[in-house]
Parts: C-alpha cells; structure tokens; sequence
C-alpha cells in the first residue's frame, strides 16, 4: 500500500496536471498558500455546492436561502465576539523567527491543545527557544471609503455564519413561517490563519456552506440528532465516503464554546492525518442575543400556537466546501502503483468520483481522426451537452493515453466511434471502475447515461 505522505504529492501532482488546483499566482512564484481551481476543479466544486443545495435547501420546506455580503457593518464583528476573542495563541522561535501555532505545538507534543503548555518544548525546525505566546487575531482588516483612518476600519467576513444571524429579523418578518426555519448561506470567508497548509485543507480564502436552523428552545437536543443524521446521510450517500474513514468526535463540555449545549466535529482520516472536516453546535439562543442587545431591535419570535415572544436557538450544521473537495479528491483516488508504464514518471492513477459529483460525465473518443467519425463524434458530444451531461472530445495520442486521461479525471464513460459504427450505428462504451465495454446504439447513448445520473 501507498504511504500516505506519498498519496497527498501524487494527489497534488496529479491536481496540477489535469486542471484540478494549481498554484496560486505561479507565475510571481505563487502567494501565502493561495490556490486557483481550474477547469474541472472549478466544476467538481460546483456539483458539490451544487448537490448540497439540492439536499439541504431545495429539497426541503424548512430551510431557506440567502446571499449576504463579505464586507458587513463592524458593529456585526463586535457584538459576535470576533474582534475581542476571534484569535490563534502564537508563538515564534527566537532562533530560526519561524512562526507556530502554541495549540499546534503542544498536540505534536501529546499534550492536551487547549491548556497551551509548551514547558520544556523547543523548536521543530532548529531546536530553538518560543517566545511568550500570544493572541494574534484572525480578522482581515480593510478600509471603507477614501480614507484609511480609524472611521473608515471594517473587516472581511470571518465566516457566513454572523450574516445569517443579522438576516434573521427580515427573513421572520417577510416569511411569517413557523419555526424550525433553517436559512442557508453559500459563500466566501477569510482569516488570516497564522499557519496555513496541508494544500487545499488550510487557507485564508475559503468557501463555507452553512445553515442556522432556528428552533424551539426545547425542541433543540432532537433537531441537534436530525441534523446529525442529516450530515451522515451527506457522507455516506451524496460523497460516497467509507464510514472507517470519518470519526464523529463528541466534544467534551470543558472543550466546546462555553454557550454550546452539544457540539460533535466531523473528521476525516486525511493522507497527513485525522481532522476536521465539518461541525455541527447547539449554539442556543448566544447569537440573536448579543445581536438584540447590541442592535437594539427586537429578535424575538412570536409564537403563532402560544402568542409566546422567545428568542430561538439556534442548530449551527457547518460545511467546509473547499476541504469536502479535498475529501473527495482523497478518498476516490485509486493508485496502482505496479501498473507504471514505460516512460511514465507516476504510477495509473484513477479518480473513481461518484458520476453525479465527477467533473465530466462522459468522453467522446473517435478512433481515427477520419471526417466521417469526427461527425459521429460531435453529433454525440452535442446530443449529450444538450441535456446538460458535461461531456469531452478528445481525438489526440493512442487511445490508451486517452483513456488514462479520462482515468485521472475521474470520467465515469468513455465513448468511442470507429469504422463498424457506420454499419451498426453503435458506439463502444467503456465504464471507468469495471473497464467493461458494452455496445449501444447512438440513439439510445444519451438516454443511458441520463439513467445512471440519476
């Protein structure tokens, strides 16, 4: 079996080659872990944002959708805490000036992250002495209007989350709906994180998928396991992840915010180790209040069965969209390392994608580059881009390479054209993961794999 340090470079390797994730501005030597999605990065991103707001939004008649903006009134970022308490502890080391996270430091060490003693621990660089550790916090800072002076400070959303909680009191009001009422939010966030890494898992531009479901005080203990069954159900079924590989990690009450009543981290066994992948809180009624007490308005729900006025709480499910492309990356890359070809730097590798979340559907490959199979071949490609199925053309190098090509870009159907087409009207179909070929006639190919799509 491959070892995982070396999965996470092929995986890297292969990203940079076929158009998944490149460096970011490469060509002035690349930026502070930045990273550009290319083409079928940039589509396998949109299926997941895509099938996520499928299931969690459209699907349902409980949870609604906003857009809400990056750059938000600073008072938003004061009354939810961000700008007193949104920080990482930081610690240099006075030998080599490397920068570390202290929380960092001490789970390398085996010690408990959250008590941040770093006693008798030296630098994993050089061996040199920490400072002091301190608070360093997260928020990007920016300036509104013509001048940089202190009126004029506001921030870069640290998350979606606080736009959800400001949106709440217009949602209620133009909705008039019951509760549980979810509202949910696709979009991006920044931090200005100390230590970024691990390539896509780590940046400080990233792409959240959030909901706040507004509850019953006390129907929230029972939303919080709908939610939780919810999100295993996303895993396993939409992202096709083997269940070993998730951890559902309860937090203990000394280590969660001190307003969340329960909160469990989803984390996945990634080629560099077990992390977070996604969260799901109980944060109770903490956000709406802060935000009525600094607001001033009323955030209150008027109960239609009651005519009670309460402040609800609130079931926070959290998607990180950037790492779920990671996830999917990792755990559908299939290496075969004995079957290097000649000439080949790198072993066959082969995205098995789940064919709904794969960036391209189907390949058309025409044998030989002849007018008249070039016809057939585009006549297909256009009779499937027709029905919205993302589809390749593809007539350069031996059929082999190309179909290695599609291999590793996780295509689930190649389509070849050649001479016995003209007599048949059929087309070979290759599928991806058994490598069967099978034989079907043109006019029925888009409705073969229209039915597999769905």
């Amino acid at each position: 079996m491959i070892d995982a340090s070396k999965k996470m470079d092929l995986l890297m390797s292969l990203c940079k080659r076929r158009g998944f994730v490149y460096p970011g501005s490469e060509i002035y030597g690349g930026f502070a872990n930045s990273w550009d999605y290319g083409p079928y990065g940039s589509q396998l991103k949109k299926n997941i944002r895509d099938a996520w707001w499928k299931m969690f939004v459209e699907t349902r008649g409980d949870v609604v959708g906003i857009e809400s903006p990056i750059i938000m009134n600073p008072k938003v970022w004061k009354a939810s805490g961000h700008l007193d308490t949104f920080t990482d502890p930081l610690v240099d080391c006075k030998r080599c000036r490397k920068r570390f996270r202290a929380d960092h430091i001490a789970e390398a060490a085996g010690r408990d992250a959250a008590t941040l003693d770093l006693t008798g621990l030296v630098c994993p660089e050089c061996g040199g002495q920490f400072t002091d550790i301190r608070h360093f916090n997260l928020m990007f800072k920016t300036f509104v209007g013509v001048t940089e002076d202190a009126s004029n400070i506001a921030y870069l959303r640290p998350e979606t989350a606080g736009g959800m909680f400001v949106a709440w009191k217009n949602v209620r009001d133009s909705l008039h709906r019951r509760l549980p009422l979810g509202v949910a939010q696709i979009g991006k966030a920044f931090r200005n994180e100390i230590t970024p890494g691990n390539f896509i898992f780590r940046t400080r531009e990233f792409d959240q998928m959030e909901i706040e479901y507004f509850v019953k005080p006390e129907d929230g203990p029972a939303i919080f396991e709908s939610w939780l069954t919810d999100m295993k159900r996303w895993c396993h079924d939409v992202l096709k992840i083997k269940p070993d590989h998730l951890v559902y990690h309860e937090i203990p009450a000394e280590e969660r915010a001190f307003y969340s009543t329960r909160t469990v981290d989803i984390e996945y066994h990634y080629p560099f180790g077990l992390k977070e992948l996604y969260g799901l809180a109980n944060r109770t009624d903490y956000d709406l209040s802060r935000h009525q007490e600094a607001s001033g308005e009323d955030l209150r729900f008027l109960d239609p069965e009651t005519n009670e006025r309460y402040i609800p709480h609130v079931i926070e499910p959290t998607w990180g969209l950037d790492r779920t492309v990671l996830v999917v990356l990792a755990e559908h890359l299939d290496i075969d390392e004995a079957s290097t070809a000649e000439g080949d730097k790198e072993p066959r590798m082969v995205l098995r994608f789940p064919p709904k979340l794969a960036p391209v559907k189907g390949a058309v490959l025409p044998l030989q580059k002849k007018n008249d199979l070039v016809g057939k071949a585009n006549e297909i490609v256009a009779s499937l881009r027709a029905l919205g199925i993302a589809t390749d053309y593809d007539a350069s190098a031996s059929i082999g390479k190309r179909y290695r090509r599609q291999d590793e870009i996780g295509t689930p159907w190649c389509v070849t054209i050649d001479p016995q087409t003209h007599e048949d009207v059929c087309v070979t179909v290759r599928d991806r993961d058994t490598m069967e070929q099978v034989r079907i006639p043109m006019a029925e190919l888009a409705g073969w794999v229209e039915a597999r799509l769905k």
